[in-house]
């Protein structure tokens, strides 16, 4: 070992040392607070995740002194300089991090929560908040032991720096010398980039050990804050939520309004003489499956035939829309049944958002599923859907035995048939989500699919007109119909066919221009963005019927609730569409949109589609509907477009922080 460069040395003490003193810290956080509700047994998953969490702190801080510290004028054993620079920076490293521990011990013991940024939030009540702290903290002695403590690391730090420096380093070889300093980097890039895969460590992995109070033992502080940090601006303002919480109840139908509380969680009952077989369900989320492209509108490629004959077979809804752009959004407003309003980056994305409620957990008694051909820890997804989904059993890239066709995993022609393999084995009831990719750049479709699957070639300007930008576009769109096709005909032959509701809704649709199938406002509004099919097909359970009324796809889980007919709980924004049929023939319906890029929101209601930008200027009311003319009777704008937008907007960032799933799952 005496081969081994005095630096390298140094850091490897360094890193040991911080990395016991951080474990040190969450054996304390564990005795103290969570001890009574996680047994020792259990909790040394925590444990070992935290501990690579706290691997990529320690190298993250490391990194600058390996890779700056072999420089004459900053190299901490030839340079006084270099010196006193690197211990330096490493004392404001130590201060930082007792400082963040005990800050977060205190965070833990009073909120139940780990640290996170919405912290800063107290400094603008900055004598308010001291106080507090100074009344309810023995501030002096905190600050004292946190003292003690400073001085204690900082003296280690010293004396493992003299250490270093007086050990004897033998002369070896240049290309020996080399191996080290490389091995040091792969070490140190590995452990802060947390695992080998394509997607790094996440603090949403934490989330993936099925248990909150797990996961709050093996999140780091200094991630979980600076994780945060650019989502410290979510929130809501209750005034606003406060004055159209009148409007917001009497349109999700609840039945005993609490203005005070803002409570927007209702029970729905099953319905008497309703099915009680208990229906399996597989939800299909599709890649951009934009509607001005498919045969369903009359696009003249003819581009999804096989789908087109399942709309005609099933309930479809011609006019609904999602909420946002962006598949990590459309994921989230389908499962939490709450548009994603996040100001910087996905909700899925935001530790302080990661507790969701959904309806799935409503269809008790039944094996959940959710298939992705890549990696679910794109956008953090993996999150949201183990932390939330009880019982949960995620089939994702390494879960399949077919080959990986690109970045987004194995082809959806085999995603669909591997899942269908594991539902034809399926004994009890079961809600399955399949999530497509191949209608995505860069459009691949696996050699082996070609000798069934004739691509087409057709002119730029046929192209055009049908709203393509390129064939390979086009061809992935028919790809993604044969795909369904595929799935649909080998679900025919099994046992679970003809007692399972097949819902199929695209997570976004495609910016472009609609053509003559559609009024101006789809193209020159972007409502073609937003604008996807929406089916449920079940030919012995859902009679066939094309549904002109408005939908979104909040609405999906309480409609397919209501399907199956189970008792459930919502808490969202989304509304039971055939319950709604029933009532007005769906008239009231609503299609909240918000385009982030562009800083407007809007509604489409009736014939109608109304925005503004998010500081209220610019209101724009248009035609949007594409079966009747604009002189149609009974064309009136059905409400306060205005109103109504923002009403569904601070709604929603209400929602996004106060949809907690039961602390007690079903």
């Amino acid at each position: 070992m005496r081969s081994v460069p005095r630096l390298i040395r140094w850091l490897v003490s360094l890193a040991i040392f911080f990395l016991v003193v951080m474990t040190v810290l969450r054996v304390i956080t564990y005795v103290a607070l969570m001890r009574d509700r996680l047994p020792l047994d259990q909790a040394w998953a925590g444990f070992w995740l935290g501990g690579r969490f706290d691997a990529r702190i320690v190298a993250s801080a490391l990194l600058p002194v390996l890779a700056l510290g072999n420089f004459a004028f900053l190299n901490p054993f030839n340079s006084n300089f270099g010196r006193r620079l690197w211990l330096s920076l490493l004392g404001i490293f130590s201060g930082l991090l007792l400082v963040f521990y005990a800050t977060d011990f205190l965070h833990y013991r009073y909120l139940n929560q780990r640290l996170n940024a919405s912290l800063l939030g107290y400094v603008e009540d900055l004598r308010i908040s001291a106080t507090m702290v100074w009344q309810t903290y023995p501030v002096v002695r905190i600050f004292g032991v946190i003292t003690l403590a400073l001085a204690a690391g900082l003296r280690l730090v010293f004396l493992l720096h003299r250490r270093a420096a007086a050990a004897a380093v033998v002369a070896s070889r240049r290309s020996v010398q080399i191996a080290w300093w490389i091995a040091s980097f792969v070490v140190v890039l590995l452990s802060i980039f947390g695992r080998v895969g394509q997607y790094p460590l996440r603090w949403s992995d934490a989330f993936n050990l099925r248990s909150d109070i797990l996961a709050n033992l093996a999140l780091n502080p200094l991630q979980s804050f600076f994780s945060s940090l650019e989502f410290r601006s979510s929130g809501f303002d209750a005034a606003k939520v406060s004055a159209h919480y009148p409007a917001m109840s009497a349109y999700l139908g609840i039945t005993s309004p609490n203005a005070a509380a803002l409570s927007f969680q209702r029970h729905l009952p099953a319905r008497p003489g309703g099915p009680v077989h208990h229906p399996n369900v597989v939800l299909v989320i599709c890649e951009s499956f934009s509607a001005y492209k498919s045969s369903m509108w009359g696009n003249p490629l003819d581009t999804t035939p096989f789908f087109n004959q399942l709309c005609q077979q099933g309930l479809f809804f011609e006019n609904c829309f999602t909420p946002h752009y962006g598949t990590a959004r459309g994921v989230w407003a389908t499962l939490t049944g709450i548009p994603d309003v996040e100001a910087v980056e996905t909700a899925s994305r935001n530790p302080a958002l990661v507790d969701q409620h959904t309806i799935i957990n409503d269809f008790v008694g039944y094996e959940k599923f959710y298939f992705i051909g890549g990696s679910s820890s794109w956008a953090n997804i993996r999150g949201l859907l183990t932390n939330n989904i009880l019982g949960l059993k995620l089939f994702e890239e390494d879960s399949f035995r077919s080959p990986r066709a690109d970045v987004w995993g194995i082809s959806d022609k085999n995603l669909f048939q591997e899942a269908h393999e594991v539902l034809t084995q399926q004994t009890k009831p079961f809600f399955a989500i399949i999530q497509t990719a191949d209608n995505h750049r860069p459009y691949t479709i696996p050699q082996e699919d070609l000798r069934e699957f004739t691509k087409a070639s057709v002119s730029a300007d046929v192209l055009q007109r049908a709203g393509f930008d390129s064939l390979e576009e086009m061809n992935a769109f028919r790809y993604t119909d044969f795909c369904f096709k595929k799935f649909i005909e080998a679900a025919k032959k099994s046992a679970y066919f003809d007692n399972t509701v097949f819902v199929f809704v695209g997570d976004h649709g495609i910016d472009g221009d609609a053509g003559t199938r559609f009024p101006p406002a789809w193209t020159e509004h972007k409502l073609s963005a937003y604008h996807v099919p929406l089916l449920f097909y079940s030919p012995k359970l859902v009679p066939a019927q094309r549904v002109p009324a408005v939908a979104s796809m909040v609405d999906i889980l309480p409609t397919l609730a209501g399907i199956v007919n189970i008792p459930y709980r919502n808490n969202t924004l989304g509304r039971d569409l055939l319950h709604q049929q029933k009532v007005d023939a769906g008239a009231s319906n609503v299609a909240f949109i918000i385009d982030r890029h562009d800083q407007w929101i809007g509604v489409v209601a009736g014939h109608y589609f109304g925005r503004h930008r998010l500081d209220g200027s610019q209101p724009i009311r248009v035609w949007a509907d594409f079966k009747a003319p604009p002189s149609a009777a009974g064309s009136a704008p059905p409400l306060d477009f205005h109103s109504a937008t923002n009403a569904f907007y601070e709604t929603s960032r209400y929602l996004l922080l106060n949809n907690k799933k039961a602390s007690v799952l079903p």
